[in-house]
């Protein structure tokens, strides 16, 4: 079965060491108000994601490969034109590709090493042997034929995909070029490398699962500082001036932001949400989405606070009763993972015990780790709760997730008004359970007026 290869990788990887200072456990319980982890300088961090990257090309490279069946992987990138994996492999003091960079991964067969070529004129850290001497054969994609015909391989996979971006990194032009060199008795070996682009970036290691702790606690601690009265004064700021002052409080720490930060208001008496230049209001429920990118992984959270009036000293009942219905939603999630199973079926079957509890959900998860909405079968979209073909990929063992979703509820203290309650956390999925990384919000953030 899919992902049964790298749940065996990652037994075997149980033991690799934690490549942070002080590297957090998973918890299902996440704290209020977390300190911020120690954030690495940049030397320690190109160190880290160095390690880690070569540990990625050692063994979860030769592992999908096997698993898919493919002999070759050809992976062809322009200098600010980077197509997702050649990024993804990209050390970390290569920041982009230079000028034309091809890589060349091939399989040799008998349980040797992948062969890992670089047809360009530069070398990538020591990752790939450089493979083409222009002095020799002027011609790039002609060096590129040759490797590719001396190895005579069964399958060629190169990145062409209709379904999704992380496999159509494979331009028309650079396409011609590269058929128009390939001996034509290759042509009909082409084949797709969704399915392995996929697999590379989906899969999470051991080492990286070491760090994403640390990771997911660093942005809860921000998003904590900004529901706080060190960042709003209610009756003074602003929506927006909420979502800006988590860019500066990251460009403070060094991190970037993998979209800007949202924030807004649902109000008793209004309708929706209420965003930008309106003032926070006590009696004002709070959400914010925001997601950061750090040691080439990334977080994608969602968090409620509630704006106490003078004299309350907790959230109405309603309100807490709305986000204990999206926990709800996200245990009934959460247990329908299974390996092989798709991402159309665990949506259908999460959406069934939900609405059978009497819970109104909307469930629109992804895949989260090399990107923020990352490779891998979507659980969901916001505006489509029926099966997608984007949804209709397998579900595998050691990937992680942004368990995203809301539960619609009446409120009564709000005189029975339709309150969303939404809610993410990012999650890790062994083959067997899925765990929260760093917990998950089970009480609304209180903030006070006064």
């Amino acid at each position: 079965m899919i992902g049964r290869t790298l749940m065996a990788l990652a037994a075997a990887l149980t033991a690799a060491p934690a490549l942070a200072d002080t590297p957090l456990p998973m918890s299902q319980t996440e704290q209020a108000a977390p300190a911020l982890p120690s954030i690495l300088a940049p030397r320690e961090r190109a160190d880290t994601e160095n390690r880690i990257l070569a540990q990625r090309l050692d063994t979860v490279l030769p592992a999908i490969m096997r698993e898919q069946g493919i002999d070759l992987w050809l992976l062809v990138t322009r200098e600010y034109f980077e197509e997702p994996v050649v990024a993804s492999m990209l050390d970390a003091e290569n920041m982009h590709a230079r000028r034309r960079t091809i890589l060349i991964l091939h399989d040799p067969g008998e349980g040797q090493p992948i062969e890992r070529l670089t047809v360009s004129r530069y070398g990538l850290g020591g990752l790939f042997e450089p493979a083409w001497n222009p002095d020799e054969q002027p011609n790039q994609w002609q060096a590129v034929a040759d490797i590719i015909a001396a190895r005579n391989p069964a399958k060629i996979a190169i990145n062409s995909s209709d379904l999704t971006q992380f496999a159509d990194g494979m331009t028309l032009s650079q396409y011609d070029r590269f058929m128009a060199k390939l001996p034509p008795a290759l042509h009909e070996r082409l084949v797709s490398g969704e399915g392995l682009a996929i697999r590379w970036l989906e899969t999470r290691t051991p080492a990286e699962m070491d760090l994403y702790p640390s990771i997911v606690r660093t942005a809860h601690a921000v998003i904590a500082e900004a529901f706080s009265r060190q960042v709003i004064t209610p009756g003074v700021t602003k929506a927006e001036d909420v979502q800006w002052w988590y860019r500066d409080r990251l460009m403070q720490l060094g991190l970037e932001p993998w979209f800007h930060p949202s924030v807004a208001i649902q109000r008793q008496g209004t309708k929706g949400m209420l965003e930008g230049a309106e003032v926070i209001q006590p009696g004002d429920l709070l959400w914010t989405d925001f997601g950061i990118t750090y040691l080439r992984l990334n977080t994608d959270t969602q968090h409620l606070a509630y704006v106490l009036k003078p004299g309350e000293t907790e959230a109405p009942a309603g309100l807490r009763a709305g986000l204990a219905n999206s926990n709800r939603v996200q245990d009934f999630l959460t247990r329908a993972f299974k390996v092989g199973r798709s991402g159309n079926e665990v949506l259908a079957i999460a959406r069934a015990d939900s609405i059978a509890a009497d819970l109104d959900p909307s469930i629109y998860t992804h895949p989260i780790g090399s990107h923020g909405h990352g490779a891998g079968p979507s659980i969901g979209f916001w505006d489509n709760q029926n099966a997608d073909p984007r949804g209709g990929g397998l579900i595998n063992a050691n990937t992680a997730w942004s368990i995203e979703l809301t539960s619609y509820a009446a409120v009564p203290e709000w005189g029975g008004q339709r309150v969303d309650f939404r809610t993410e956390e990012d999650a890790f999925f062994d083959g067997e359970t899925v765990r929260f990384i760093d917990g998950r919000q089970t009480e609304i953030t209180l903030i006070a007026s006064d």
